[in-house]
């Protein structure tokens, strides 16, 4: 029973991005050919209220969800581990279609290509795991 709220916000989150369309793979096509603002929209947007989010929970010190208190210490800038971190990301979101945000809606939806979406997630999360420790820093 913990953990109901959060099937719940993870239930409204494929709604909202089901209702997005968001989940189309036309529409993320369109976004990587520049065809179309929608989904640079989407993105911007999502940022807008990642950013509110994050700026509340500096302020109050505490999760918006529970009230727990979150630590803020600094974190070292690690730019060349994200600049590749983010072309793997992004070269995964160009071939397959979908990013991991709505895998599960795709799922949910019976579109069951995004299986084989999910298998890759997790396999590219487990080699990431395996040798993370052996990465330059």
């Amino acid at each position: 029973m913990k953990y109901v709220r959060y099937i719940f916000y993870g239930i409204v989150f494929a709604i909202i991005l089901i209702k997005a369309e968001a989940i189309s793979w036309f529409r993320i096509q369109e976004m990587f050919y520049f065809q179309s603002f929608h989904m640079y929209g989407v993105l911007f947007s999502a940022i807008g209220i990642a950013l509110i989010g994050v700026q509340l929970i500096k302020v109050r010190n505490k999760s918006l969800a529970d009230s727990k208190k979150i630590p803020l210490g600094k974190k070292e800038l690690r730019l060349k581990a994200n600049i590749m971190g983010g072309i793997l990301f992004g070269l995964g979101w160009a071939v397959t279609g979908a990013c991991p945000g709505p895998i599960y809606a795709l799922i949910g939806l019976n579109y069951l290509p995004a299986i084989l979406v999910l298998a890759g997630a997790l396999t590219g999360t487990y080699v990431y795991l395996s040798v993370k420790n052996k990465l330059p820093q």
